[in-house]
């Protein structure tokens, strides 16, 4: 029987914080020009009418209004912001 502490423990104990990705503002939430949308890795949802895309795929309003996902072609999923004037008709 042995008599040591169980080696390579010293290599553990390391991890980093998590990234805060998802979704910020959901369906049918107002948003104003410039409210992040989604924090994402890749593409998981593709910006639709009334959102841009940042460098880090992050999803974030271009006008006021009224948050939407949509279905799209191939299983895309799309995020859109439908204006305020739009969405009273």
């Amino acid at each position: 029987m042995a008599h040591k502490k169980a080696g390579g423990s010293s290599r553990n104990g390391r991890d980093s914080a998590g990234r805060r990705l998802g979704v910020k503002k959901f369906g049918g939430e107002l948003v104003i020009a410039g409210n992040i949308i989604i924090r994402q890795r890749g593409t998981r949802v593709y910006p639709g009418a009334g959102v841009g895309m940042g460098k880090d795929h992050t999803l974030f309003a271009l006008t006021d209004g009224r948050v939407a996902f949509k279905d799209g072609k191939l299983g895309r999923k799309f995020a859109t912001v439908v204006m305020m004037a739009e969405a009273a008709e």
